[in-house]
């Protein structure tokens, strides 16, 4: 087979046959990261995600001590998930996760298409196996693996955050201290988040010219829908793309979002299409966005593991599901494929599921009412 129709990650376009290093075990194993990583960008998987599935095999090559791929054994990949559990608490998805990038890193390397095992086998005389299975490996026990103490905020808290965030305006500014537009920044990402229902990096990616009116809507003005241009991807797809239109239990925003755009943002000074830039950069970095606002979460008082920025954005479905909007609305403003990961960001409150019970119960009395009025009328004959 000729160069040119070997497939990328081949182990013959990175390493010459016959041709003996210094460090052979050092080599083969970087050669078959560099491969690896070329065969995961022909699959069109964005870097982000190469590089950290690069990293966790990098983790497991120093924890199994070994000279490479081919001695790793099922045995050793146990014993790493049982520390990463037992002593460093990992969660459930990150085991999964790493033992899932362990998994198709074996499965490329015994793939005969790419030629490692003849490498491995001419070189030390063994060949590397698949030492993830069925049999040892996590699994999805629910749609949702995330922290079960992960929570939207209560009305009573969404208003504390809110407050606090525009007090640390003002108690900067009339302190004559610096940052009073840094300040001015976190809340209003932080309002911007919960009124179209953002993750992190949609906000911080939102530049001026992704808002637009809607016809149907027109007291919106140029903010009646929020175009999301950096949604989350699919693995091996581009960011998605969606329209979040404004709906008027969060159109309060609006102002705060103006405010921010015509007196805040140009003290910043940059030629930049970015909504929230920085002193220093053209767009705020998701770094930055994340310690901001547990800054402010810890002002407020608002120290709960299962609060994060995230929770902004099960705040907003919460608050969607009590005003009553249809369950296929709020699938298509937030995003998701399926409405079952919908339904794990849902968070009524108390006050609403007792709405719904005594909306039952008096649907369930009017139907007896009436059932009891017609045997009656019956009885009673012409």
């Amino acid at each position: 087979m000729r160069r040119s129709e070997l497939p990328p990650g081949a182990a013959q376009l990175q390493l010459a046959d016959g041709v003996a290093v210094l460090r052979p075990a050092e080599a083969v194993f970087e050669a078959m990261m560099t491969g690896w990583s070329r065969q995961q960008l022909a699959r069109n998987l964005s870097p982000g995600t190469i590089a950290s599935r690069v990293s966790v095999i990098r983790r497991f090559h120093s924890f199994c001590d070994a000279e490479g791929p081919w001695v790793w054994t099922a045995s050793q990949a146990d014993d790493w998930a049982a520390e990463l559990r037992g002593i460093d608490g990992a969660a459930h998805s990150t085991v999964l996760g790493y033992q899932g990038a362990i998994r198709q890193f074996m499965a490329y390397l015994t793939d005969p298409a790419y030629g490692w095992i003849t490498q491995c086998e001419n070189r030390f005389g063994t060949h590397p196996i698949q030492v993830i299975f069925e049999s040892n490996s996590a699994h999805h026990v629910q749609e949702g693996a995330s922290d079960p103490r992960k929570r939207a905020y209560t009305v009573d808290e969404l208003q504390d955050l809110c407050d606090t965030a525009d007090d640390q305006v003002d108690r900067r500014r009339d302190a004559g201290v610096k940052g009073p537009m840094v300040a001015f920044r976190t809340a209003t990402i932080t309002k911007v988040a919960y009124a179209w229902g953002l993750r992190r990096n949609e906000t911080r990616m939102l530049d001026l010219s992704d808002f637009g009116p809607n016809p149907r809507a027109p007291q919106f003005g140029q903010f009646g829908v929020c175009y999301v241009r950096y949604g989350k991807p699919s693995k091996g797809s581009p960011p998605k793309r969606r329209g979040v239109l404004t709906v008027p239990e969060t159109a309060w925003v609006i102002d705060c979002l103006e405010q921010w755009i015509e007196h805040a943002r140009p003290v910043f000074g940059r030629n930049s299409a970015a909504l929230f830039p920085t002193e220093r950069s053209d767009r705020i970095s998701a770094g930055a966005v994340s310690t901001s606002f547990a800054a402010l979460c810890d002002q407020a008082g608002l120290t709960d593991p299962g609060l994060d920025f995230h929770s902004l954005r099960r705040s907003y479905v919460s608050m969607l599901v009590e005003s009553g909007y249809d369950t296929r609305f709020i699938q298509e403003q937030v995003g998701h494929e399926h409405a079952s990961t919908t339904s794990i960001y849902t968070f009524v409150s108390p006050d609403y599921r007792t709405r719904v019970v005594a909306s039952a119960l008096a649907a369930a009395a009017d139907r007896l009412t009436a059932a009891n009025s017609t045997t009656t009328n019956q009885q009673k004959g012409p």
